[in-house]
């Protein structure tokens, strides 16, 4: 996974597989989703990114991790 914020246009783009790009569609305002060959999110683009993130720059991850008992 890979996460870019371009402060020129104020965008994040997250990458979350590096594939073709087979359609792009913004089923929310200022939030593109876009699909590889077989319908699956390979990449999420936030338009006017510094209006909806408290620092756009600033990038924390985290990996949750769940015990499964048996």
């Amino acid at each position: 996974m890979k996460i870019k914020y371009d402060p020129e246009v104020d965008v994040i783009r997250i990458t979350l597989k590096d594939v073709e790009i087979e359609e792009s569609d913004e089923e929310i305002s200022g939030i593109i989703l876009d699909f590889d060959a077989n319908r699956n999110v390979v990449g999420i683009e936030i338009l006017q990114a510094s209006k909806r993130i408290d620092n756009p720059q600033a990038i924390e991850y985290m990996v949750a991790q769940t015990t499964v008992s048996s």
